[in-house]
């Protein structure tokens, strides 16, 4: 990789999808990620005038503060990320993993104790800061992604420094068309599930919270779910890879939730009330993403792909659903996957992951590149 790919992407972070402005406070924090682009990264925060704040940290040793965690230490860490936390204007992390699966070996209570005492911490970044996630390519992903290491790169960098302002241009009828449907019917294999999403809006993701981006996202009301989701897409979380989750809902509550690791599963589901209720409804199209790598920041922008994710919901369209978790589980409905549907207040909208009507085709991947 080199200086020109990486000064491109800083510059994108900073400029775009954060709009750094002079005097303004940004974390950066990069775990795993080489000094090389993390000094890139300060470099195009101190052009526009902003104040770079970086923390380097390392997954190994994230791992190890979680084994056996108090309630003391959780809350100690909550506080002073906390105060650091309100000093800033914004947030990019970046999150490098030569093990993908490096907690996979963390108590369940442990990962629970922490995620729950953690939570406000991140409430208050995503509501009061402007932030943008992303991963950093890593040998480990491209294994994942069934790629050589360059091809990976090429592929990384490719997607996280696309035109997004053109995509941006190219959802704004998704975003219209959904903060004004009232119903919503999914259909695939081994799924049929309806929900209301009456007067909850609709948030445009264009590059300014996750880089890779492409998704338009809303919030079913809280008890208005019913039905069953059969996802197709495997999904890691907590170091742990689940695949063929099942969910079957009454009235908004998962009543039951099977998969190759049922038990884990539904130890996550139990974390707190809200994690068996959903937060989150979501059409992923980005063009350059077609096919899952286990890692949900590319998985949930797949072309012709939707999430629907137990628990916290977000202030931007907000149900009332509070959580520790945010699991973002993607069906991928091209017809190569299987197929599917997605009906608003009974009007087909994508069949077999390409939309249907006029205004909306421009976020099919031929149009979109």
């Amino acid at each position: 990789m080199n200086d020109q790919r990486y000064g491109k992407l800083a510059k994108l972070l900073v400029e775009y999808s954060t709009s750094l402005k002079k005097g303004e406070r940004v974390l950066l924090d990069m775990i795993d990620v080489p000094d090389e682009f993390s000094i890139q990264l300060m470099r195009a925060t101190r052009t526009v005038g902003a104040i770079p704040i970086v923390e380097a940290r390392h997954t190994r040793l994230i791992r190890e503060s979680l084994q056996g965690i108090s309630q003391d230490q959780a809350s100690l860490i909550r506080d002073l990320e906390m105060y650091r936390m309100k000093k800033m204007d914004a947030y990019i992390a970046i999150r490098g993993n030569a093990n993908a699966n490096e907690n996979s070996d963390v108590k369940p209570d442990d990962m629970a104790l922490y995620t729950r005492t953690f939570r406000p911490v991140q409430n208050y970044r995503v509501n009061k800061t402007r932030w943008v996630v992303l991963r950093w390519p890593t040998a480990s992903m491209a294994q994942a992604a069934g790629m050589s290491t360059e091809a990976f790169e090429d592929f990384y960098f490719r997607v996280c420094t696309m035109n997004y302002p053109n995509m941006a241009k190219a959802m704004k009828p998704l975003q219209k068309k959904m903060a004004t449907t009232k119903k919503v019917h999914i259909k695939s294999p081994g799924t049929d599930l309806t929900f209301d999403i009456d007067k909850m809006g609709a948030v445009m993701c264009k590059g300014d919270r996750n880089i890779p981006d492409g998704e338009v996202f809303s919030c079913p009301i809280k008890n208005s779910v019913n039905g069953v989701i059969q996802y197709n897409t495997p999904s890691l979380y907590s170091g742990t890879t689940f695949e063929n989750v099942r969910l079957e809902f009454k009235n908004g509550k998962i009543v039951k939730a099977t998969s190759n690791h049922n038990k884990r599963l539904n130890q996550i589901l139990d974390t707190d009330k809200g994690a068996r209720f959903i937060g989150e409804f979501s059409l992923g199209f980005n063009p350059h993403i077609m096919n899952p790598m286990c890692d949900i920041l590319f998985d949930e922008k797949i072309a012709g792909s939707l999430h629907f994710t137990p628990g916290q919901a977000y202030e931007e369209c907000d149900n009332g659903n509070r959580s520790a978790v945010h699991w973002d589980m993607v069906l991928i409905q091209r017809k190569e996957w299987g197929g599917g549907e997605v009906w608003f207040d009974d009007k087909l909208i994508r069949k077999d992951g390409l939309f249907v009507p006029r205004e909306l085709q421009g976020l099919n991947p031929r149009n979109l590149k």
